[in-house]
């Protein structure tokens, strides 16, 4: 953790955290030849906000990952892609594999409708992200195709 975030960042839920992301992440993933992934990752804080608008000119849909130890901090992202109509998943980190709260629980909470994929992820690991995304492009394109439909 920076200093310069000491004063803006509550971490009195999670207290063993000890890095933080303080711009953007950037990746990509070959899914065929001439398909390829970008994810551009972003802090939740309101502070990286600006930049939303940016990363969502184009993309497929977006991935809120949400740590039940801070559901609150959730809310202004779900908000944030519905209001762009953004298809979204919703990704429950279970740090080492466990789950605290029971999926149904924290759709409930976060009044996530049905049609929203929650899955759970642990962000550190790879196949578990990789499903995670896999759900996410697979929605998109399931809403996509019900909207040509429709």
């Amino acid at each position: 953790m920076t200093e310069a975030s000491v004063d803006v960042d509550d971490l009195s839920n999670t207290p063993n955290k000890v890095t933080t992301t303080v711009a953007m992440d950037f990746g990509r993933v070959s899914l065929d030849s001439d398909l390829i992934l970008y994810l551009f990752g972003t802090p939740g804080q309101h502070r990286f906000w600006f930049m939303w608008d940016d990363l969502v000119r184009g993309a497929i849909g977006a991935v809120v990952l949400v740590d039940t130890r801070r559901l609150a901090d959730a809310f202004a992202s779900i908000d944030f892609f519905e209001d762009r109509q953004l298809p979204y998943v919703v990704a429950i980190n279970c740090f080492d594999r466990v789950l605290h709260h029971r999926v149904d629980d924290v759709r409930d909470a976060l009044t996530i409708d049905q049609t929203v994929p929650v899955v759970t992820c642990d962000a550190r690991d790879r196949e578990s992200t990789k499903e995670t995304l896999i759900t996410l492009v697979e929605h998109a394109m399931h809403q996509r195709m019900s909207a040509r439909a429709g």
